[in-house]
């Protein structure tokens, strides 16, 4: 077993102590006007995701230093690890088997309600996808992404909001990380360029 391997079970592991879960929704504070407006007209159904997936404040016992975002794709929850011995625990949508990012990375540039011009690749294997989507609530990408890079180079995977909330706590995307609108908004001012990734 390699020396990364081991350090990802060790992650995966300490992940799995973490307990504790005190339920806390996203602060309204952190969405600006322009955030309300467009949420509020929202083109699709407003759902919360099941209970063990709706933002927590959890005890984290994990070796990630404080600010470091971890992505537990197994678990379908992205933690934002904070001092004393917590993290902010959000529930997010992952990858389909075999497209799903792993690695560490750093958040090499964010954006704040993206637009969204599908791969190649996307265009296969969906049929009916439009050449390009500008910003907005009616954007796969949602509110806010961060794009996750190694070195200079853009993974083409990101973190990012969604206009399907009915899908948080499943693997059906195309490799990127989808979060509630609400939740990506409070990461997104949480973390600055450069911030780094690890995705399980």
């Amino acid at each position: 077993m390699t020396l990364r391997r081991v350090g990802a079970v060790l992650i995966a592991l300490c992940l799995g102590a973490c307990s504790v879960a005190t339920k806390e929704p996203a602060p309204e504070a952190s969405m600006k006007p322009r955030d309300k407006q467009l949420l509020a007209n929202a083109p699709y159904k407003k759902v919360l995701p099941p209970d063990m997936y709706q933002r927590s404040i959890v005890d984290y016992t994990g070796s990630q230093k404080p600010g470091t975002i971890v992505v537990d794709t197994d678990k379908k929850w992205l933690y934002y690890v904070e001092d004393g011995g917590k993290a902010i625990r959000y529930g997010v949508t992952v990858g389909e088997e075999g497209l799903a990012f792993k690695g560490e990375a750093k958040v090499g540039r964010k954006t704040e309600w993206p637009t969204w011009t599908p791969t190649p690749e996307i265009k296969q294997r969906l049929t009916g996808i439009p050449n390009f989507v500008g910003p907005g609530p009616h954007n796969p990408m949602g509110a806010r992404a961060l794009y996750l890079y190694q070195g200079n180079k853009d993974t083409l995977f990101r973190i990012h909001g969604t206009n399907q909330p009915e899908y948080i706590g499943q693997a059906i995307s195309s490799g990127c990380i989808r979060m509630l609108n609400e939740d990506v908004i409070d990461l997104y001012n949480r973390v600055p360029q450069g911030t780094e990734v690890v995705v399980l």
